[in-house]
């Protein structure tokens, strides 16, 4: 079995967060609302942001890596807002069209951000940590939860 890379492993939790919002847009219109996998999608998403803010990108830009960072960080607070409205719009009820549209446009935002990410900063990860913080990154990936309450930097706007 070969090592997998972290690149591989957070490359992996995009496609399984894209795939999971996929899933729940093809399913409204046969199964109805799937609440819980949209929520259990968007608390994956909020994780995966969590752990690139608090395990990956601070080294990143200590090794001089901040204009990509940056980008990546501003991203992060656009997919948050999208989330945020999902979230709403999940207990405002079943407006499966409205739903749809808004998990188009997520999906969207995730596209453009993984084509960035995925390149620029997911290879620097594997050649750039230090052994410690990898170590303690693929942990997380395995068994890690963002804390209750955390957000993300640029949530706000």
């Amino acid at each position: 079995m070969p090592d997998l890379t972290l690149a591989a492993d957070l490359t992996r939790e995009h496609r399984e967060i894209d795939a999971a919002i996929e899933t729940f847009i093809e399913n409204l219109d046969r199964d109805g609302v799937q609440h819980e996998l949209l929520a259990e999608t968007l608390a994956a998403l909020r994780r995966h942001i969590y752990l690139e803010e608090v395990f990956l990108f601070p080294p990143l830009r200590d090794a001089g890596i901040v204009m990509p960072i940056f980008v990546m960080m501003r991203e992060h607070g656009q997919l948050w807002r999208t989330a945020d409205e999902l979230i709403d719009l999940l207990a405002g009820g079943n407006d499966s069209a409205r739903l749809k549209d808004m998990c188009a446009r997520l999906l969207g935002q995730l596209h453009q951000h993984n084509l960035k990410e995925e390149p620029v900063i997911y290879p620097r990860a594997d050649a750039e940590l230090p052994a410690q913080t990898s170590a303690e990154l693929s942990r997380f990936i395995d068994t890690g939860r963002a804390p209750e309450g955390w957000v993300c930097q640029q949530a706000g706007g």
